[in-house]
């Protein structure tokens, strides 16, 4: 098996975390899970913004940890979580880095949503 590399963000490669200074919400089921006025938004490259809520603002019983996981060269491991709220499901809806590398420690103990994967991502005002 090879080691993984760790790469550092840079011109190349830009990540840029900022606290959000909206409130995020998460639905699902039609049912809030998440809500945060604590929000990370995670801007990486040229891929869309995430928002990485703390876990502490998530509903966490509606959340089943799953087998998978994936690796990112720039934050490290991920782990999954699918939601279940009544009959609705999501597999793999959500993914976390519990042990980030250095460049990006801030996202630990946080969560970010898959937006096809909920109802619904909403920010607005505090």
């Amino acid at each position: 098996m090879s080691a993984k590399i760790n790469k550092i963000p840079g011109p190349d490669h830009p990540i840029q975390i900022v606290r959000n200074q909206k409130r995020v919400s998460v639905t699902f089921g039609g049912k809030v899970i998440a809500d945060t006025t604590d929000a990370l938004t995670l801007s990486e490259s040229t891929y869309p913004k995430v928002q990485y809520i703390p876990r502490k603002d998530v509903d966490m019983g509606v959340l089943e940890r799953s087998a998978t996981k994936t690796y990112c060269p720039y934050k490290g491991e991920a782990s999954y979580f699918s939601i279940h709220s009544g009959e609705a499901r999501a597999a793999d809806a959500i993914w976390t880095y519990e042990t980030p590398y250095a460049a990006v420690a801030e996202i630990k103990d946080h969560l970010a949503f898959y937006p096809d994967r909920v109802d619904t991502i909403e920010e607005r005002d505090a």
